[in-house]
């Protein structure tokens, strides 16, 4: 489904990636893993077009993706962020409505993101600057969601959530992966990412170290304490 081949990107003059090669398959979640400073939020907004490529290629459903975020969200990739980017000047109405209208006509409206997340209902008109991590959390998500993507990308989707949030995020996205939605995930939390991923791959030094399923990586102990230092 997206296919990074030998991809360098990075800032300004320091590469962080070096030949990242991964593919995402359809209908499966993937977690990508590595300690900090290893590539892995890189390589979602190298993705995303936020950075720039300087080598290899990006295919998404088999076909050149484009560089421009926008472009790239049309395509039906859905980008949340570890800073969530929500608008905080406006009310959580207007956050959902401002993507809805301009990415709306699919299965995913207003109606089913407030199902999901309940709680947005009740907060409907409070500013994004009035609302708890987690439910700022929740709204990145919903956000993403109406843009109707047939692929989620999660940056960090838990940091600084309390445990309670934290099993409610997971909650929530294992209910999107019972009914199909592909997924890539980036998150510290070992168990929170392994408990929702098909495949892993283990990022270090801006490349793939390792690569196999959650079962796999959960039972490798000497990968878990070399790479990630758990």
């Amino acid at each position: 489904m997206l296919e990074l081949a030998a991809v360098n990107s990075g800032y300004g003059e320091t590469q962080v990636l070096h030949g990242m090669s991964l593919t995402a398959r359809a209908g499966r979640v993937m977690a990508i893993l590595g300690r900090n400073g290893a590539g892995k939020s890189t390589t979602l907004k190298t993705i995303m077009g936020l950075l720039p490529r300087t080598a290899g290629d990006i295919r998404f459903e088999g076909q050149p993706i484009d560089r421009h975020p926008y472009e790239i969200a049309k395509r039906g990739i859905a980008y949340v962020p570890e800073t969530r980017d929500i608008f905080p000047s406006l009310t959580v109405r207007e956050n959902l409505e401002l993507t809805a209208k301009r990415f709306g006509g699919g299965g995913w409206t207003m109606d089913r993101v407030l199902e999901l997340f309940p709680r947005l209902g009740e907060r409907m008109a409070n500013g994004g600057t009035q609302l708890s991590g987690g439910e700022q959390q929740m709204l990145a998500i919903a956000r993403a969601l109406l843009m109707n993507p047939r692929l989620l990308i999660l940056d960090e989707p838990t940091e600084g959530l309390a445990p309670i949030i934290v099993q409610l995020i997971h909650d929530k996205l294992q209910e999107l992966k019972a009914e199909g939605l592909s997924m890539i995930i980036v998150e510290q939390n070992f168990g929170f990412a392994t408990s929702l991923a098909d495949d892993v791959v283990v990022v270090g030094k801006g490349q793939i170290v390792w690569e196999g399923s959650a079962a796999e990586i959960r039972a490798d102990s000497d990968t878990q304490h070399r790479w990630l230092g758990v």
